[in-house]
């Protein structure tokens, strides 16, 4: 038994917490029909949990060096990890419960009833804070019972504190049906309200070392397939995007209203950093691309995912052991909405093994492909697939080298065929698309068509250069030609970032004229330094 929460003690629970999610994940996934019956809280708390472990697992005990006490400096670690990877709503809203625990507790001397009681309260108002439109019946509506049964205790014994907040937290989760009537109509509780119960009750067990009393929860009747009404959180938006975005407080208070402007569901938090902060931003819309540029004109957004919500499998009454899913690495807000219309979960480019292994797991699927879109990011994909495997999900990769060959890839997808066949399908599609960029020479090279300078247009297919010219359309045109010169019936055209106005209806107008019975798709990708990517099946 313990008289104070120690940092022994924190990494105790955080660790004992996860176990406890990853037991119930399954569980709290099929509860989730709130604010979208999307079927992955479990999944999106585990993700977030596992990121505040793996932070204090980096740490090795190192003594504090920011003036926190060791406790406190252990809640700060396991709160900026548990922002980082904080995944969905549910995520993002725990992230910023573990940031005011830390925050209330980083000076304090000894964590006893009372100054955890405190912390808790602390939490409460940093979770309603961060959510634009608080809605009760759900996370916050039970953090807000465990922190005012805590506070009412009234006691020094922590471990009468933290046994009052479980017990109110459990109680506060019966009665989310009774709060929103989605939950009622489902025969739920609320997922997220879920979780919490399950954190708080690890953190019992971790105080008192006795197992919590845990009260059942509120009846549950089978739901019909994706009939949850959603109370906020508008079905007229139909994509979730989220992202870290590196910016300072000033560029937030901007970003919070050009979003809400977008949609709902807003939650930013941060990290409580210097002038510029980390920030999780997670918000439900329709025009993904001016989401993620109201992103990159407040600071520096990375790690983005796009979901599209209609994309998303109506849960089965069992276990989903034959679920299918894509996961696509692109660049280019354009690209990312085009993914995500194809119902592919969107990692930014250049990802790292564990950002893959993430998006795969946070599937939910049972059966992943992968489309890494470049070759550098190949080896990375074939890592997280084998890492995957050890976790019992398969995984897949076709080694897709550019956006218009995945394109190609999904437009086949076919879920009544085995997934062995699928991916050998999707595979064989992206074969059979020729792909070429076009950009502008950085400095002077010997190329095998022959010398370039600085500020040159270069035509690279199959990520050789085969042409070198010095107007960007002539070399678009160029490049175009020389690839329906080998066949061809559909063209499909990205334009960039910085492509100039009307580069792609040029092009289209060029191969209209040139190639009559050559079908040409032409679309904004937004991606860096390629003016035009080319796709010709």
């Amino acid at each position: 038994m313990l008289d104070t929460l120690d940092a022994a003690a924190v990494r105790r629970w955080c660790a004992s917490g996860l176990a406890a999610l990853q037991r119930h994940q399954g569980e709290i996934d099929d509860l989730n029909v709130y604010p979208v019956p999307d079927g992955d809280t479990g999944t999106n708390l585990v993700l977030t949990v596992t990121s505040a472990q793996q932070a204090l697992a980096m740490d090795l005990d190192t003594l504090p060096d920011d003036g926190h006490t060791p406790h406190g400096h252990t809640l700060r670690l396991m709160a900026q990890g548990a922002l980082l990877g904080a995944r969905g709503n549910s995520g993002v809203i725990l992230s910023q419960i573990l940031r005011g625990l830390a925050d209330a507790l980083a000076a304090v001397p000894a964590v006893r009833g009372r100054q955890f009681a405190a912390a808790l309260a602390t939490a409460a108002r940093a979770a309603y804070a961060a959510v634009a439109q608080p809605v009760e019946g759900t996370l916050l509506t039970v953090v807000a019972a465990a922190a005012g049964a805590a506070e009412q205790a009234d006691s020094d014994d922590l471990r009468t504190v933290v046994r009052a907040a479980a017990d109110a937290a459990a109680r506060a989760l019966a009665r989310t049906p009774e709060q929103l009537p989605a939950l009622a109509r489902a025969g739920v509780v609320d997922a997220g309200g879920r979780g919490l119960c399950l954190l708080l009750d690890a953190l019992v067990e971790v105080v008192t070392g006795e197992s919590p009393r845990q009260p059942a929860p509120a009846p549950r009747a089978l739901r019909p397939p994706v009939t949850a009404v959603r109370e906020t959180g508008s079905p007229a938006y139909a994509y979730e995007v989220q992202y870290l975005l590196d910016a300072t407080d000033e560029a937030v208070v901007r970003l919070r209203g050009a979003l809400a402007a977008l949609g709902d569901s807003l939650v930013i938090v941060g990290d409580g950093g210097p002038a510029v902060g980390t920030w999780n931003v997670h918000v439900h819309v329709n025009d993904v691309g001016a989401a993620i540029e109201a992103g990159v004109v407040a600071g520096r957004p990375h790690r983005i995912t796009v979901t599209r919500f209609a994309d998303q499998p109506a849960p089965p009454p069992a276990p989903l052991p034959d679920g299918r899913a894509a996961v696509v690495v692109a660049t280019g807000a354009g690209i990312a909405e085009l993914f995500a219309a194809e119902g592919a979960t969107v990692v930014p480019a250049n990802p790292s093994t564990g950002e893959l292994l993430d998006a795969i797991r946070a599937t939910g699927a049972a059966r992943v492909v992968v489309l890494p879109n470049d070759p550098n990011t190949q080896s990375v994909a074939s890592t997280a697939a084998r890492e995957a495997h050890a976790l019992g999900i398969k995984v897949s990769v076709v080694p897709t080298r550019s956006p218009v060959q995945a394109l190609a890839a999904l437009a086949v997808r076919d879920p009544s065929r085995r997934f062995s066949d699928d991916v050998i399908a999707m595979a064989e599609a992206a074969g059979a698309c020729r792909y070429a960029e076009v950009c502008h020479a950085g400095k002077e090279a010997l190329t095998v068509a022959g010398p370039c300078r600085p500020g040159d247009v270069l035509a690279l297919v199959e990520g050789e250069v085969h042409l070198i010219g010095g107007d960007l359309l002539d070399t678009c045109t160029a490049v175009v030609d020389r690839m329906l010169g080998g066949g061809g019936e559909l063209v499909t055209l990205l334009c960039g970032a910085d492509a100039p106005a009307g580069l792609a209806e040029r092009v289209r107008e060029h191969v209209e004229r040139s190639w009559p019975f050559v079908e040409v798709q032409a679309y904004e990708g937004g991606q860096p330094h390629y003016p035009l990517l080319v796709g010709v099946e």
